[in-house]
């Protein structure tokens, strides 16, 4: 008997078809998942090293082994390339053995991704100011002052506001550092420290009138501080405000006795009192004593020049002969004929008598201290003050 071929069942196949279907997605999803976990584990490995690097440089970078820093955090890149933190820890590193240009290529980099980086900024105006490419210098510090900083935000500000005024102070350029120095100081809140640090800065600008307010807060808030006394005493005093400046250089001086400088300008000060009819509140015989007092002196500069006891000897020429015999040719002379023909009037009954010789001898003593002779000697305190009186009644 004769068999039939088998027939092919297409039936069985297409009934297994989803079957191998789903394994072959099964597989394919395993191997999927498979990659994907190798790869993650990869970039978390890549991670770990990177931070392991940057850990050790970090330690080596603040322990200033700048050498070995450098290739721990080249290293710590090549796991994490577009790391900035690590860019710039490695640009520190350079700048810590001075290979600025280095430094600065992963700086300009990082400031065109990071414009508002506060610490990018900062070390991008120091390699400015070491090149002397003073714009540059002052655009990264301006930028820095106005950037955001990833902690301490306001104490890193002060910061860069403090370097930049150092920075202008040093190249002369007052005006700008002025400018800065009043930003400064209207955020500079009840801290004695820093209020005494904006008083001294603003000295050197020289704006006296911001200093002494500074030094007085200072003193509101830390009463007793020597520095700040001498500080206000000194503003004070040029400003021609006498009495303020004697009572902060007293309180200076006593606080402080090894304080040269204070008791000097302490000294000139009282002068300037002992010697000034002008002061407010002087009572008329006291005014008298001081004009007769800063008269003398006057004398005692002429005398210091040469020419008192000469214009003396003419004086007495002119009244026997009645007529002098030689006439005066210097400014130091006619200044002398003055002082001696006036010398008689100048008494306390004169003074009384004749309300307008106050300012007939002051006026001739401030130009006999205005005398500029290589035959005159040194200036004494009382001819500094007088100078002073001088100048604070010019202005007035």
């Amino acid at each position: 008997m004769t068999q039939e071929p088998r027939r092919l069942d297409l039936s069985f196949y297409f009934g297994r078809e989803p079957v191998i279907l789903a394994v072959l997605t099964g597989l394919a999803a395993v191997s999927f998942l498979a990659v994907t976990g190798l790869a993650t584990l990869y970039h978390t490995k890549e991670q770990s090293l990177a931070v392991e690097w940057s850990t050790r440089g970090l330690d080596d970078l603040n322990a200033a082994r700048y050498k070995v820093a450098i290739p721990e955090f080249r290293t710590a890149l090549e796991y994490a390339r577009d790391n900035d933190d690590y860019q710039l820890d490695l640009a520190e590193a350079l700048l810590g053995l001075n290979r600025t240009d280095e430094a600065q290529a992963y700086l300009i980099n990082l400031r065109e991704r990071q414009p508002d980086n506060g610490v990018v900024n900062l070390e991008l105006a120091r390699i400015a100011v070491e090149k002397k490419q003073t714009d540059q210098a002052l655009r990264f510090y301006h930028d820095a002052i106005n950037a955001t900083w990833p902690e301490n935000q306001e104490a890193e500000r002060r910061k860069a506001q403090l370097e930049l005024i150092y920075y202008l102070l040093r190249i002369n350029a007052r005006t700008q550092a002025e400018s800065v120095l009043i930003a400064l100081g209207a955020s500079t809140g009840e801290n004695a420290a820093e209020q005494e640090q904006l008083g001294d800065l603003l000295m050197r600008v020289p704006d006296n009138g911001r200093a002494l307010a500074a030094f007085r807060e200072t003193l509101k808030l830390a009463p007793k501080n020597a520095a700040a006394e001498a500080g206000a005493g000194t503003a004070a005093f040029n400003l021609g405000m006498y009495p303020a400046a004697e009572h902060y250089l007293n309180e200076a001086v006593a606080a402080a006795p090894g304080d040269a400088a204070s008791a000097a300008l302490l000294k000139t000060t009282d002068a300037v009192l002992r010697l000034d009819p002008y002061r407010p509140r002087i009572q008329d015989a006291e005014r008298d004593r001081t004009v007769m007092a800063s008269f003398a002196v006057a004398g005692d500069r002429l005398s210091a020049c040469g020419a008192l006891g000469a214009a003396k000897t003419q004086a007495g020429q002119k009244s026997d002969a009645g007529a002098p015999k030689t006439a005066s040719d210097t400014p130091v002379d006619s200044l002398a004929e003055q002082w001696t023909k006036l010398k008689p009037q100048v008494t306390v009954l004169g003074l009384r008598q004749d309300p307008d010789l106050v300012n007939t001898v002051m006026n001739l003593a401030f130009q006999i201290e205005s005398l500029k002779s290589p035959a005159c000697a040194a200036p004494t305190e009382d001819d500094k003050a007088l100078t002073l009186i001088a100048n604070l009644h010019e202005e007035n």
